[in-house]
């Protein structure tokens, strides 16, 4: 599995194993969790970049509507998998 850093508003680092990616309606998700451990935490975060930028942008999904329908694009693919946000 895949592990990325990402730097938080607050200038902390975070690292999450990447699970999964999708695109829904142009945009770009992530599925990621904090451990490769059956118990991990999941979050799904959004690339909010503009084009022009030369790194990507992710904020995480906190909208609940949103949240649903993008977990269940994950779920499908992860199909081994069960998700709980």
């Amino acid at each position: 599995m895949e592990k990325i850093k990402f730097e938080a508003e607050d200038g902390q680092e975070l690292e999450f194993y990447v699970e999964g990616q999708a695109k829904v309606g142009g945009r770009s998700y992530l599925l990621v969790s904090d451990s490769d451990d059956e118990e991990a935490q999941a979050y799904i975060l959004k690339d909010t970049s503009q084009e022009e930028n030369e790194t990507a942008q992710y904020e995480f999904v906190e909208d609940d509507g949103e949240l649903e329908a993008v977990s269940r694009i994950f779920e499908q693919m992860l199909e081994d998998t069960q998700l709980e946000f």
